[in-house]
């Protein structure tokens, strides 16, 4: 088997804060990334996919579709957004980078040939990634997942 993986950007805002929990709550978790008026990041998502390399045309994928999959299935929906009061998903899950691994999951798994999305990578900063393979996913997470 084969990795082959593609690098996008994309800059949003957003506001940690969890409507199931107290102004005062929300404030020591979150800390300064629950300001009211949110804040924002340059992300960077790796877009990892896996599987054998074709005799015919020597890829596991082809480039131009994987660039095609992202832009449609992440970049036309978060680039340039706030997360919360776009995106109907974040209405209801807070917009963590971890939650956004899983919606970026969702949205790509939809979209790639069955079993060829292996793991995505989101940075938020230098210093913060969250790494993802798809684990504990049920139906109703793709039910939830919707722009």
């Amino acid at each position: 088997m084969t990795c082959v993986s593609r690098t996008e950007h994309f800059s949003a805002a957003h506001r940690l804060n969890n409507s199931l929990l107290s102004a005062e709550e929300n404030r020591q978790i979150f800390g300064k990334c629950n300001h009211p008026n949110g804040h924002g990041h340059n992300y960077i998502l790796e877009t990892i996919v896996r599987g054998p390399v074709d005799a015919r045309t020597g890829m596991v994928a082809n480039i131009s579709d994987l660039k095609h999959w992202i832009q449609a299935a992440v970049l036309d929906v978060v680039d340039h957004r706030n997360l919360d009061a776009d995106i109907e998903y974040f209405r209801v899950h807070p917009s963590t980078t971890e939650n956004l691994a899983v919606f970026i999951w969702i949205r790509l798994a939809r979209i790639m040939p069955p079993g060829i999305l292996y793991q995505i990578i989101i940075s938020e900063t230098a210093k913060n990634k969250v790494i993802y393979s798809g684990e504990g996913l049920t139906d109703s997470d793709y039910d939830e997942c919707v722009v």
